[in-house]
């Protein structure tokens, strides 16, 4: 076999050339219009930074503090440009004739005009901080340029489940600095599920003292090979979850809590079994189930799934979660409140008596009206102390509550039909890609997930917007999600992973027009330097493969590999004799020719590793030339 590997510029210099000429100047997600102009602002320590109004403040020290990171300068601030020769200004001035959360930027050479108002100067100053290139010697020099920018949907949202597990308040915040670097503007907090209660309610302490603890925790994938036999706790004090919804209220964003209802409800019937239909029984578990401590009583759960045994809709159960929320409206002062819904069994419901002769008192037809008696039981409850439900899509079946918003998961049928119920309606389908705690590649590389597949381009294609609903139902699809359930995800660091780049491709589809949305720009242009920031700020993140391979056979005599690298600042190694590849193996810097004789094949592997030792998964690429081809794993 002959190889012969022409010429070419090294994929990374290849990389930085694109990046200077990128159509939307590195910003994620991609702005409305992009008016790229001749020339550049200088920014160094002379520039001056103009902010007039107060309320301007905040953004202004976040600019400030950026370019301290980036530069290692501080600009001195001014509330008028005076004699300055170059200003970077912060204006409200027409503002109102913006778009709601829209911004402007124009650049010029002696000049940064940033427009906007309380979120739309916010989001404008992270477009800004996002065009700055690196430092050359000791200026940064701007691209001069004209930027309109506005959201398409009003809910951008990013959810995290910390009952299966928890994360401590500082990653809290680092998750909400992420989402907020990327204009989305709502947290969907799951607080409640039955592996833990994870938020403090001083009327029932049992919720926390019993309901946040569980005695161990399956090892594996359900339903685990052993289980760890060490006590998991924690939850989130009142003080904590008002510093978090303060916090997050200075970026913009608000945090919805989820006290989730009927079902998932093991960990609060742990603590109080009146709770359940059948007090007095165990909590089933099954006998293959890796169990630590005792079966006996009611367990918060130690494995995944959905359990029977759910809140049965007695009244001292809806003063309880009436108790419950009252709590919880006075902690989150957001419209919304999350009620679950979801998942939840009707077999203790058809067992019991109670449940029974109240479906029949009240005229229902059956267990899913009965469960949509207890959700709008619920929502009046809510919508008396002025606030709205969402809940996932189940909460349709047997009649939606009257003023019910839809978070639809699964697929996107539930938000269709919610929509045409003239409901508003949350679209998170996990087959759209919109579940982050699936694989990210087939490779056996992929930690321990849940299972399924979703790379970022998979949510990067989605249209939240569905087709068949006619224009005036279309007005009721408020926005886009990405979820994060956290059974296999147990640190910090495995969040990012999950999450990361796959936030990147949400906020794009939430934010920017579909004729905006350009996946080659995105990918090869763009992300490269996203991720790259986020290795320098020490944050880990999935990374992807080369730009350019192929998970399927390529066949021909000759073989064209045209590579790029994915991070910039990374390197891409590859083998050639089903070696697993590795630093030591040959570095890829070039297009390669590999000419193969008629009847054979090789495989490529590749691997990224990244300037700070981050590796993507090992691919496969058979090559071949008229050769039967087996299947092959890395």
């Amino acid at each position: 076999m002959k190889k012969v590997i022409s010429a070419a510029l090294l994929a990374c210099l290849t990389l930085g050339l694109k990046a200077q000429t990128d159509e939307n100047l590195g910003i994620i997600p991609a702005p409305v219009s992009v008016e790229r102009n001749s020339g550049f602002f200088t920014l160094d320590k002379t520039v001056v930074l103009v902010s007039g109004d107060p309320a301007d403040a905040a953004t202004a020290d976040l600019l400030n503090a950026y370019i301290v990171t980036k530069g290692g300068f501080a600009l001195r601030t001014e509330t008028t440009a005076g004699q300055a020769k170059r200003v970077i200004v912060l204006s409200s001035e027409g503002a109102d004739k913006l778009p709601e959360e829209g911004y402007e930027i124009l650049v010029t050479a002696n000049k940064i005009t940033l427009t906007g108002k309380g979120a739309g100067l916010f989001y404008g100053a992270q477009s800004l901080m996002q065009m700055m290139p690196e430092k050359q010697g000791a200026q940064i020099a701007i691209q001069a340029s004209h930027i309109n920018d506005y959201p398409r949907f009003k809910y951008r949202g990013m959810h995290l489940d910390v009952c299966r597990h928890s994360f401590p308040v500082s990653f809290i915040k680092k998750y909400i600095d992420l989402m907020a670097a990327y204009k989305l503007n709502n947290f969907h907090w799951h607080l409640t599920d039955d592996q833990g209660w994870r938020i403090e309610i001083k009327k029932y302490p049992k919720l926390t003292s019993v309901g946040s603890v569980r005695n161990g925790t399956i090892v594996g994938h359900h339903p685990g090979v052993t289980n760890d036999n060490k006590t998991y706790k924690g939850f989130y004090t009142q003080d904590e979850a008002k510093m978090i919804v303060a916090y997050a209220a200075k970026k913009f964003i608000t945090v919805i809590p989820e006290i989730e209802l009927p079902g998932h409800a093991s960990a609060a019937i742990a603590a109080y079994p009146q709770l359940s239909s059948f007090p007095d029984r165990d909590t089933f578990v099954d006998a293959k189930t890796p169990w630590a401590g005792s079966r006996k009583g009611k367990q918060v759960q130690q494995t995944w799934g959905v359990f029977e045994d759910v809140f049965v809709p007695s009244d001292y159960t809806f003063k309880f979660l009436e108790d419950v929320l009252d709590e919880v409206i006075a902690i989150f002062p957001s419209k919304y409140i999350h009620i679950g819904g979801d998942e939840s069994p009707k077999e203790y419901w058809k067992e019991s008596p109670f449940c029974q002769q109240l479906i029949k008192e009240k005229g229902l037809k059956d267990e899913h009206e009965l469960q949509s008696y207890f959700i709008q039981r619920i929502e009046k409850h809510i919508n008396s102390k002025g606030r709205s439900i969402i809940g996932w899509d189940e909460i349709l079946e047997g009649g939606l509550a009257p003023n019910a918003t839809v978070m639809s998961w699964r697929g996107v049928e539930g938000g269709i039909a919610a929509a045409q119920q003239n409901h508003d309606v949350i679209m998170t389908p996990g087959s759209n890609g919109l579940y982050v705690d699936h694989a990210q590649s087939s490779s056996a590389d992929e930690p321990v997930n849940i299972g399924g597949m979703s790379p970022y381009t998979v949510a990067y294609g989605y249209d939240p917007i569905p087709a068949v609903l006619t224009a005036d139902q279309q007005k009721h699809i408020l926005g886009v999600q990405a979820n994060l359930w956290t059974e296999y995800v147990e640190t910090p660091e495995k969040v990012e992973y999950m999450v990361l780049p796959r936030m990147f491709a949400l906020s794009e589809i939430a934010w920017s027009p579909v004729a905006r949305k350009n996946l080659k720009n995105f990918s090869e242009d763009r992300l490269p330097l996203h991720l790259a920031r986020l290795e320098a700020t020490g944050t880990n993140y999935w990374v992807p493969v080369p730009i350019g391979i192929s998970d399927k056979t390529v066949e021909g005599e000759t073989i064209n590999l045209d590579l790029k690298v994915p991070v910039k600042g990374a390197k891409i190694y590859y083998t050639l004799d089903g070696t697993r590849p590795s630093a030591l193996s040959a570095a890829y810097t070039r297009p390669m020719k590999i000419e193969l004789p008629k009847g054979k094949k090789l495989v490529l592997k590749t691997v990224v590793i990244t300037a700070q030792g981050k590796s993507s998964v090992v691919t496969d690429t058979t090559l071949s030339n008229g050769a039967a081809v087996a299947e092959t794993k890395s």
